[in-house]
């Protein structure tokens, strides 16, 4: 399936149109290139290749270098979704000057679309910059991991009428810098429809109910690969972890028994 490049003016559209827009996050170049052939509409690269691809106990550590490595790989397998580019930690708080130094990295190296910075009013002086600078902008507000190691918790947003004020102040000032799609992380469902009905620009749920303008889940999750993460927005639509292990069984008794390789896996 591909109907011509997505851009962030697509998306847009597609709010006009009520049509619900699909995200995924990805990081590698097999599952892009199924995703971009199923119709997906938007990847993000996320920074959280460092827990799921690498490992890590947190995704602090995830250099620009590291994300321009795995934005390269899914843009090369993409041909119709817009490609987004986390912007890891300390790659944009600094200074607007470094946010654009590592933005244009990302975009000019990595092959990006656009690129994705948590905050609300805290960041709309760095996104103006970007867009400013040509850069496509995707915020992020509700939760933001990347402010974890100051707060220490995770916890919903939008349950307070003060915090779904403070949510709605964090969106319009994304808006108004010159964001073209704001992500709500883990935020109830009312208070996103709130937010998705006065923006302007689409909105993209993480957990954040059915009302906003479209959704995104990460691929890992989707398929079961993901180990260790639990979160009630998750849907697992297929075990491939099972399927792998299964396979490898296979594999490894039919090494064992002298089944494989036969003659049909041999060369003459």
């Amino acid at each position: 399936m591909n109907t011509g490049k997505l851009t962030p003016v697509a998306l847009q559209q597609m709010k006009k149109r009520r049509e619900k827009h699909t995200l995924m996050v990805v990081y590698d170049y097999p599952l892009a290139k199924i995703l971009d052939e199923r119709g997906i509409d938007a990847f993000l690269v996320g920074d959280s290749a460092g827990t799921i691809l690498m490992g890590r106990k947190d995704d602090f550590s995830v250099t620009v270098d590291e994300m321009i490595h795995y934005t390269r790989a899914v843009v090369q397998a993409t041909e119709r979704a817009l490609v987004i580019a986390d912007m890891p930690f300390m790659s944009y708080q600094v200074n607007v000057d470094e946010a654009k130094r590592n933005a244009g990295r990302l975009v000019k190296e990595g092959g990006a679309d656009a690129v994705k910075l948590e905050g609300g009013v805290a960041m709309a002086e760095t996104i103006r910059a970007l867009v400013s600078a040509g850069i496509p902008v995707m915020a992020h507000i509700g939760i933001l991991d990347q402010s974890f190691k100051l707060t220490g918790l995770y916890k919903i947003r939008g349950r307070t009428e003060e915090d779904k004020d403070k949510l709605l102040g964090d969106a319009k000032a994304v808006e108004e810098a010159g964001a073209f799609l704001v992500g709500l992380d883990s935020i109830t469902a009312n208070a996103a429809a709130d937010i998705t009905q006065v923006l302007e620009v689409p909105t993209c749920g993480i957990g954040a109910g059915p009302h906003c303008d479209g959704c995104s889940l990460n691929i890992y999750d989707v398929i079961g690969l993901t180990v260790g993460f639990e979160a009630k927005f998750v849907k697992t639509y297929v075990n491939v972890r099972d399927i792998i292990g299964d396979a490898v069984t296979q594999f490894m008794k039919e090494v064992k028994d002298g089944t494989f390789p036969d003659e049909a896996h041999s060369y003459h």
